[in-house]
């Protein structure tokens, strides 16, 4: 028997398509929490991260998912309110700030000189433990994106 055809406009979920690679992405980001405990980097800051780098991509699905997980863990809205424009503001420390310049960095990908500055500075400030969570995160987060808007998963009222 042959599969059916995909209706027009029918999005493919890739997640659902091959749930096998999805397992494997969220493996690595099961690996990334316990590591970032390990780290001492807290969960909130994983979200801020999340948050920033969905916002970059343009992400709806993943925006959503993860402003409500910042909220459940106990984060002010009005942080979050003001995300996009975090360098605009004080309210957020040294190490979150690093953080988030990161995530930026690996997300857009500056030039080299711009992105070894970051490197630097995120390194000193966080360590480099931390430093490697707060990439992985980035990185593993810049892929879920990209899985979702491909998929152009919903995000449901």
């Amino acid at each position: 028997m042959s599969p059916t055809a995909p209706e027009p406009g029918d999005p493919l979920y890739l997640d659902k398509a091959r749930p096998d690679v999805f397992a494997a992405m969220s493996g690595v980001a099961r690996a990334i929490g316990a590591a970032a405990m390990e780290a001492g980097v807290s969960e909130l800051l994983l979200e801020l991260v999340n948050l920033r780098v969905s916002q970059v991509n343009g992400c709806a699905y993943c925006l959503d998912v993860h402003h409500k997980k910042a909220l459940r863990l106990g984060e002010d809205p009005r942080r979050l309110a003001v995300l996009q424009e975090w360098q605009e503001t004080d309210i957020f420390s040294d190490v979150e700030s690093a953080a988030l310049e990161l995530a930026e960095s690996i997300t857009r990908i500056p030039v080299p000189a711009e992105r070894g500055a970051t490197e630097e500075v995120a390194r000193q400030v966080l360590g480099d433990d931390a430093y490697a969570v707060i990439a992985w995160a980035a990185i593993s987060m810049n892929a879920f994106n990209r899985i979702s808007i491909t998929s152009h998963h919903p995000v449901r009222p």
